[in-house]
């Protein structure tokens, strides 16, 4: 099965991933991101995708632009079949949560959460409003910190947990239409919003934090989601899926 794919953030990291792995496997993909299409990251985006992607821009935060863009999509590409909320943005600083200031936690609430959303609000609407036999499906990208803390990036790590929640949430009212909704929640990857921490989470990766003993890659990501997309994991809709090398499993 394939269709059309709308990927927020998809114009690099674990967002063009999860495209390339579509693309791949036949669907097209909408990119979504709040950059202009000039941009040096989606350029080399549609290079790489071809013809089956194209890229529309979007700010997150401004959640009434969300019909519009939809609109802009279906004029140009269709229906989407396939939706995947994984932009996001990081904490401002690390540092600790006590000097946590009020205007970085309402911006990566903002996105993280408030924005993703109302867009997949909006999705879940107009998926309603076309059925068919197709199967349709959602997928909201978290990360480990929805469950392990971080007490320097707080405002990260709520979000991420209020997002898992949001999936579990579209999950449940959509589960009746045949409409499959997951959480992907990927540990450490290695993309440009881990890039400042590198070198101090490898060696920790090395010793032992991540079981696998590496970085993850975005290809990780990206390769998970083909068969959710597809229908193949239909009747687990609501699932969380870690994509994290063990980094989650409980240990003593």
């Amino acid at each position: 099965m394939s269709g059309l794919a709308l990927i927020t953030g998809g114009q690099r990291g674990i967002g063009r991933a999860i495209a390339e792995a579509l693309v791949t496997a036949g669907w097209r993909v909408a990119l979504v991101a709040e950059c202009a299409k000039d941009h040096p990251d989606v350029v080399q985006s549609l290079d790489r995708l071809g013809d089956r992607a194209r890229f529309f821009t979007h700010d997150l935060l401004q959640i009434a632009d969300a019909a519009a863009l939809l609109d802009r999509i279906e004029a140009g590409m269709g229906p989407v079949s396939c939706f995947v909320s994984n932009a996001g943005v990081p904490a401002r600083t690390r540092g600790d949560m006590l000097d946590l200031a009020p205007e970085s936690f309402d911006f990566v609430l903002g996105v993280n959460l408030r924005g993703a959303f109302f867009l997949a609000q909006d999705v879940a609407r107009r998926m309603l409003e076309t059925p068919g036999d197709a199967y349709r499906s959602m997928a909201f990208v978290t990360s480990v910190s929805a469950q392990m803390v971080s007490v320097e990036r707080a405002e990260y790590c709520l979000s991420k947990s209020a997002a898992s929640m949001m999936a579990k949430l579209f999950a449940q009212r959509l589960a009746a239409d045949d409409i499959g909704v997951f959480e992907l929640r990927p540990g450490i990857i290695d993309t440009d919003m881990t890039a400042g921490v590198k070198d101090a989470y490898t060696a920790r990766i090395e010793d032992g934090l991540v079981p696998a003993r590496r970085w993850g890659l975005p290809s990780d990501v990206g390769s998970v989601m083909v068969p959710l997309a597809s229908g193949q994991m239909r009747f687990a809709t609501g699932s969380v899926i870690a994509i994290d090398g063990g980094l989650s499993i409980p240990r003593l």
